[in-house]
C-alpha cells in the first residue's frame, strides 16, 4: 500500500465529515422550528401560565447562539466550530457543552458495546467455523440452535425477560444505572465491582443475540471456502485437517467478518438506544433518548454527527488494513 492510497483514503473520509456535517446543519432546518423558542415556551408551560416577555427571551437566547444570523452565516460559523470540535452549548442543560456531555457518556457506551461486540465476533466466528468443519465437537449441535433463536429476539426484549429473570425473580443483578445510587466513583476494586454488576445485565441481553449472528455469518463463509480448489488442493497433498482449518479455511472465510466487525464498531457510538434507556445506562444511546425528549437541538445533531464520523472513521481504517489482512488484496495500480 502506498502512502499516496492512505492520503487519499484520508481525504475521502474528510469528505464524508463535512458532508455528515452538512447535512447535520441543513435537515433540522427544513422542519422550520425554532428549538430555542419551543424549549422556553416548554418551561413556561410547566407553570401553568405563559411567561411574560417570552419573546425577549427568545431573541437574547437566539443571538446567543448565533441563530438570528442569515442561514448562509450560521453554516459557516457551524462548520468553522465543528473544525474546532466545538458543537455548540445544550440548550435543555445549558451551560454544559455538547461535547463535555458526549464526552462522559462516551467511555460508559464504549466500554458496554465495544467489549460486548468484539467477544461476541470473536465467540460467534470461532462457534461457526467449528460447526462448518467436518470434526466438529458433538455438542455444538445442541449449543448453536438456541443461538439462532436468540439472534431473532431484538435486545430490548431480551433485556426485559433477562430483567425478569436475574433481577426480579432470583434478584441477582441490580436493574438500574451504571453503578449504585450514592457509590464514590474511583479506581478501587470495590466500585469496578459494582460498575462489572451494573453491566452485566445489559451486555448479556447483547451478547446472546448478537453471537448466532456472527455463528451464522461465519458458518456460511467457511462452507464457501471449504469447496475452494485451493483447499481440495491442500487436502490432496495430504495436509492435516487442523492446519486445512486454520490456514486455508478459516483464514480466508474471516475477511468478511471483520468488514462486519469494523462496521459494527464504528456504529457503538450510536449506543444500544433501548437496552441503555432500560436498564439507565448513561452511555450515549440513552443520552440521545434524553435529548430526544427535551428536544435539546444541538445535543441531538452532536451525537448525530459524532456517530456519523465514528463510522466513517471505521471504514477508512478498514481500508487501510485490508491488505495485511490478505496480502492478496492491492490498491497498487497495475
Amino acid at each position: 500500500m502506498t502512502l499516496r492510497y492512505i492520503v487519499r483514503r484520508f481525504g475521502v473520509f474528510l469528505v464524508i465529515v463535512w458532508l455528515a456535517a452538512t447535512l447535520n446543519f441543513f435537515l433540522p432546518k427544513l422542519s422550520g422550528d425554532d428549538p430555542v423558542r419551543t424549549k422556553l415556551l416548554e418551561q413556561a408551560s410547566l407553570g401553568g401560565y405563559t411567561q411574560a416577555g417570552i419573546e425577549d427571551m427568545v431573541k437574547v437566547y437566539q443571538k446567543h447562539f448565533g441563530l438570528d444570523q442569515p442561514l448562509w452565516k450560521q453554516y459557516l460559523t457551524y462548520v468553522s466550530n465543528v473544525a474546532h470540535g466545538d458543537l455548540n452549548y445544550s440548550i435543555a442543560n445549558y451551560p454544559r457543552t455538547v461535547v463535555s456531555m458526549i464526552a462522559e457518556a462516551l467511555p460508559w457506551t464504549i466500554g458496554l458495546l465495544g467489549l460486548t461486540t468484539l467477544f461476541s465476533f470473536a465467540t460467534g466466528t470461532i462457534l461457526g467455523a467449528l460447526l462448518a468443519w467436518p470434526n466438529a465437537p458433538p455438542w455444538l449441535r445442541w449449543v448453536m440452535p438456541p443461538l439462532w433463536a436468540l439472534h431473532a429476539i431484538p435486545f430490548f426484549l431480551l433485556g426485559l425477560i433477562l430483567m425478569w429473570l436475574l433481577a426480579f425473580q432470583f434478584q441477582l443483578l441490580p436493574i438500574f444505572g451504571g453503578y449504585s445510587a450514592g457509590a464514590v466513583p474511583g479506581w478501587t476494586a470495590r466500585f469496578i465491582l459494582d460498575i462489572v454488576r451494573h453491566a452485566v445485565l445489559p451486555s448479556l441481553s447483547i451478547v446472546l443475540v448478537s453471537v448466532g449472528g456472527w455463528a451464522l455469518a461465519m458458518r456460511g463463509m467457511m462452507v464457501t471456502t471449504m469447496g475452494e480448489d485451493y483447499v481440495t488442493f491442500a487436502e490432496a497433498k495430504g495436509l492435516r485437517s487442523r492446519t486445512i482449518f486454520m490456514r486455508y479455511c478459516m483464514r480466508n472465510a474471516i475477511l468478511p467478518q471483520v468488514t462486519g466487525l469494523a462496521l459494527a464498531l464504528g456504529q457503538i457510538l450510536s449506543g444500544a438506544v433501548l437496552v441503555e434507556v432500560i436498564f439507565g445506562y448513561p452511555g450515549i444511546g440513552a443520552l440521545l433518548f434524553q435529548a430526544i425528549q427535551e428536544n435539546d437541538f444541538f445535543l441531538i445533531q452532536g451525537i448525530v454527527f459524532t456517530v456519523i464520523v465514528g463510522l466513517g472513521f471505521a471504514t477508512f481504517l478498514l481500508d487501510i488494513l485490508y491488505p495485511w489482512l490478505d496480502p492478496r488484496i492491492s490498491y497498487r495500480r497495475t
